[in-house]
Formats: C-alpha cells, sequence, structure tokens
C-alpha cells in the first residue's frame, strides 16, 4: 500500500462530508452578496449578508453553515454558537457547526458532553475527535484511558507526531515530566522540531528535570541561535540556571486549545487559509492569552488580504509580552500590504526605540523606505541591521544586497559593488545578487566578460525567472553578441509580456539584428505598458518616441554612446 504524506494524512483526518439542502431561491440578493463576500475572505461582510439571508429563510442549513462559518472565522465562537445548535439538532452534518460546539463544550469543562458525542454523526475529524476525546478524559480523571487514546490516535497513518506530542503535553500537565521526556526521546528530536511551541515544551520539560544545558541545546539545534525576543528571554534564563516552569500547557483546557492551534499551524501552507484560520480562531477562544494563536490568526489574516482584521488582531497582543516586537512587525508588514506606508514607517520607528538593538526591525524599516524609493533613511537603517546582526548570520547577504541596491540607486557606485560583493562572497550562488550585480555592471558597461558569467549563473539557477533571462539577453547585446540575444530576449518577453523594460530591450536587440519594423512594434509595445505613475526610469518614454522616430542608431550617436555593430539583413 502506497503511504500517505504528512499533509495528505493530515487532510484525510480532518476530513468531513459535509452535504447540505440546495440553496433557497428566496433571500437570493443578500445571499450571493454573502457569497461573494465570503469568497472574499470578507468575512465581516458575509456575517452581516448571510445573516440577512437568514432571517427570511431561517429553515436554510446552507445559509446556517455559512453564518457559522463567517462567525468562526472573526473569532465570534459565542455568537455562531446559537445556529450551530440549530444545525445539529436537525441532525445536519456541519464541521463547522461541530467546532463550535465542541468549543463551548471544552470552555465549560464538560467532559462527559464531549464524551458522549458521537464521531459518526457529530465528529469534526478523526485527529481532532481523537485528541479531544483523549484531553477529555484526562479532564475527567481518567489518565489511564486518556493515555490508550492519545497511543490509538497515534496509530493512524500519518497522525503518530500530533498524538505523541499531545500526550507528552498532557503528560507534563500531570507533572510526569520524564515521562514526557522519553516521549520527546523517542522521536529522536522530531517532536521539538514540529514548531516553535514544541521546541519551548521541551526545553520547559528538561528545565523541570534540571537539564537546563540539554534544554539550550534543544533551542539551538530548532533555532541556530536566531532567537527573537522572546525565545532570547528563555535561553538567558536558562543559561542563568533557572527552573522554567511548565506553562506552554497548564491545563486541560489548555491542552484542548493547543489542539486547536498546533492543528490550524500544520494546515497553514498545506490547505487553505480561511481553514486553517478556524482552527486558530478556537485556540485563541479556548485560550485568550494564547499569543502564538493571535500570531498565526492575524497571519492567515494578512495572506487572506483582509488586512484591516489582521492589524486588529496583531493590537491584540500586549505591550508586555517577549512576542509583541513580532506582533509589532507583522502589524507594519499588514499596513505595507494595505498601502498605508507611512503607518508602517510609524510602527517600526516606534518598535525600533522599544527594542534598539533587534535587527529584524531595522531590516524590516530599510525594505520599507526602499519600496518608497527612500534609498538614504534605507541605507541608514540596513547599516543598523548590520551592526546589530551577528557576523555571519544566514540573513547578512540579504542585509548587504539590500543596502547595496540602495546604494545603487543613490549613485554611490563604489559603496553598491562593495556590498554586492561581500553579498556574493557570503552567498556565491545567490540568484538575485549575481543577476543585480552583473546586470549594474553591463548597465556600467564595466567587465562584461565578469557580468556574464554572473548572469548566465543566475540563469542557471532561476531560467524561468524573466528579469533574470532579460539580464542575460542585454549582456549579449552590450557585447555584440546581438544573434545570440534575440533568442534570450524573446524568452524574457514571453515570460513578462506586459514588463516595458523587457519589451524596450528586444526592441533594441531587433534594431541591431536589422529586424526594423519588429523593435517598432516592441518599442510601441513598451510604451503601452509603462504607468503614468512608473518613477523608475528605466524605461524613458522620451527615449522610446525618440527611438521611433529616428531610430537606435541616431539615439546611440545623440548620446554620445558606442556605435551598433554593422549587422546583416533587414525588413
Amino acid at each position: 500500500m502506497k503511504a500517505f504524506s504528512k499533509a495528505a494524512a493530515l487532510a484525510a483526518a480532518l476530513s468531513v462530508a459535509l452535504p447540505l439542502p440546495l440553496l433557497a431561491q428566496s433571500a437570493s440578493g443578500s445571499y450571493l452578496a454573502g457569497r461573494q463576500a465570503l469568497f472574499l475572505s470578507d468575512f465581516d461582510a458575509a456575517a452581516t449578508y448571510y445573516s440577512r439571508a437568514l432571517a427570511r429563510d431561517r429553515g436554510n442549513a446552507q445559509l446556517m453553515d455559512s453564518v457559522v462559518l463567517a462567525q468562526l472565522a472573526l473569532g465570534q465562537v459565542d455568537r455562531a454558537l446559537p445556529v450551530a445548535e440549530v444545525l445539529e439538532a436537525r441532525g445536519v452534518r456541519s464541521q463547522v457547526a461541530g467546532m463550535v460546539i465542541v468549543s463551548n463544550l471544552i470552555a465549560a469543562k464538560d467532559y462527559k458532553a464531549l464524551l458522549a458525542r458521537d464521531p459518526e454523526t457529530q465528529g469534526i475529524g478523526p485527529l481532532v475527535d481523537g485528541l479531544v476525546k483523549a484531553w477529555a478524559l484526562l479532564g475527567s480523571g481518567d489518565e489511564k484511558a486518556a493515555m490508550a487514546e492519545f497511543d490509538a490516535v497515534a496509530s493512524g497513518n500519518g497522525l503518530r507526531s500530533f498524538a505523541m506530542y499531545h500526550k507528552a503535553l498532557a503528560l507534563a500537565t500531570t507533572g510526569d515530566y520524564e515521562a514526557a521526556e522519553a516521549i520527546f526521546v523517542e522521536g529522536n528530536g522530531g517532536l521539538a522540531r514540529m514548531s516553535r511551541r514544541a521546541a519551548i515544551a521541551r526545553a520547559e520539560i528538561l528545565s523541570q528535570l534540571g537539564k537546563n544545558e540539554m534544554a539550550l541545546e534543544v533551542l539551538t539545534e530548532a533555532f541556530n541561535t536566531s532567537y527573537d525576543p522572546g525565545l532570547t528571554s528563555i535561553a538567558d534564563k536558562l543559561a542563568a540556571g533557572e527552573t522554567l516552569p511548565f506553562d506552554v500547557v497548564t491545563s486541560v483546557t489548555e491542552g484542548l486549545a493547543e489542539v486547536f492551534f498546533s492543528i490550524g499551524q500544520a494546515l497553514m501552507g498545506e490547505s487553505s487559509d480561511d481553514y486553517a484560520l478556524v482552527y486558530a480562531r478556537i485556540a485563541g477562544y479556548l485560550r485568550p492569552g494564547h499569543i502564538d494563536a493571535l500570531l498565526l490568526s492575524a497571519e492567515l489574516l494578512d495572506n487572506l488580504k483582509q488586512f484591516d482584521l489582521a492589524v486588529a488582531t496583531y493590537r491584540q497582543v500586549p505591550a508586555d509580552s517577549p512576542d509583541h516586537s513580532a506582533a509589532e512587525l507583522g502589524r507594519a508588514e499588514a499596513l505595507r500590504r494595505s498601502a498605508k506606508p507611512d503607518a508602517a514607517i510609524e510602527v517600526l520607528e516606534r518598535l525600533s526605540q522599544d527594542y534598539p538593538t533587534l535587527p529584524l526591525v531595522y531590516s524590516a524599516l530599510g525594505d520599507l523606505y526602499r519600496q518608497q524609493e527612500k534609498y538614504a533613511a534605507a541605507v541608514g537603517a540596513y547599516d543598523k541591521a548590520i551592526d546589530y546582526s551577528e557576523e555571519g548570520s544566514a540573513g547578512e547577504w540579504f542585509l548587504l544586497y539590500a543596502r547595496g541596491i540602495s546604494h545603487e540607486r543613490l549613485k554611490e557606485w563604489d559603496s553598491a559593488e562593495a556590498d554586492l560583493r561581500r553579498a556574493l562572497d557570503l552567498n556565491p550562488d545567490q540568484p538575485q545578487v549575481l543577476n543585480y550585480l552583473g546586470y549594474s555592471l553591463v548597465e556600467r558597461r564595466e567587465k562584461l566578460d565578469e557580468a556574464l558569467g554572473m548572469i548566465e549563473r543566475a540563469v542557471a539557477a532561476r531560467p524561468d525567472s524573466g528579469y533574470i533571462v532579460d539580464s542575460l539577453g542585454w549582456v549579449q547585446y552590450r557585447m555584440g553578441r546581438y544573434a545570440e540575444a534575440v533568442g534570450n530576449m524573446e524568452k524574457a518577453v514571453e515570460l513578462m509580456p506586459v514588463d516595458p523594460v523587457v519589451n524596450d530591450h528586444l526592441g533594441d536587440v531587433f534594431w541591431a539584428v536589422g529586424r526594423h519594423r519588429e523593435a517598432q512594434f516592441q518599442w510601441k509595445r513598451a510604451l503601452s505598458f509603462i504607468k503614468p505613475d512608473d518613477t523608475d526610469g528605466e524605461a524613458n518614454p522620451d527615449r522610446i518616441r525618440r527611438k521611433l522616430e529616428v531610430g537606435l542608431d541616431k539615439v546611440l550617436a545623440e548620446e554620445g554612446a558606442p556605435p551598433l555593430k554593422v549587422a546583416n539583413g533587414g525588413n
């Protein structure tokens, strides 16, 4: 039998059929508006429209299911509960309704009712149902049965890591740290690498066992010393000999919250973001102080382009939390993506005052300044990011690359070249750096042989990148190898058909090989693709118009540039 992948096994374990009646024809306007809103992940509007449609068609199970989903995506579990209870009372299978009802029972610590639920008719999915049952058994006082249930879930195809992780958490909540650590040891360290929280959980367990040095090794293996403020705080306490409390999970309710969080986290990138979001929202409902659930919810909302909801969720992380910096970085990114760069810069500048030596803050600030074409400010931010980064860190090459771009845009070529070459020293085969440095040399008509070698290496690494293939054609054009340039420039246009620079370049190459009418066609295309607010300047509309008037040869002569080599043929 062919083995399932971890992602496939997880999806199968969570899946459940959702047969619902066909949509009633009444209230169709509100229904259609709600469906469109849900398609766009506008959960607030979806909840409003679906609720309005449901008020006019109270017996429509599909509308009820949609209301529950929208409310759950907003984190409004209490508001979703009454509708979910009606669905279940009518015997309608609804996964989201089941999640809401189970969450309510967990919050009420009604373990008897949880254990009485029939997974065949009221189930969420095999993995969730099994883990909820195991934790509920522990909550009811039957530890032996709880551990047996964790083992039963672990026997499912591809589910062992989830089940064993939760079994270790459950054992730790009972104070049996030896048994909990034995599970991590049995997994050969793999469980601790499941997530940031899993690594922290094992570190706390080891600390409770008086093994702080081993706990530090676990963190180092998981994060390679790239610690955020929260991890730095934990590592400092371990190094100082403090015994960490075990607080990843401190109760059965928190353990059940962790079920939904760990599954939501695993679903991110493996399933739709709105599906992962409902798991994260339930985790946050069951444990309001679950910072990682807030961060996960906010990141998913950002992915879904619900920027206002993402910003509001990030703001729920308290200022005194060790993860406050992560939340503020996320909030700044959501603001940037929602076309509010000034607000994003304000968040980052304030964050730099709170965390004056945190490289990530200055790196994000530099990126934002660079995107806003504030290159001098970007250089200053990257200077600090590099100063506060550990020498030889994994991200140092990118900081140098980004600062090099900023220097180049400021026409500070010596500084730009130094940064770009240093970035290549750290990451010799990085195609972005190879391309940028190579293309810059081509534009400066310097070291063309070296530039060609760099760009050829970049193309080998990224053969489907239109920008990089364009660079290869352009360096061949600069070297007078026009016939070779044609094929690469045509491929670049195929990869990026509406890019003005690439079309302009292909026009120049066509002109160089005597295909003048085709050149004029490409220049006209390039002009049509230049946006009115384009300030890049590389595809200069005035220069393109001049080429259309008098041809490339005369434009080059007017600019004092070297003439084209003689090409045979023409049209």
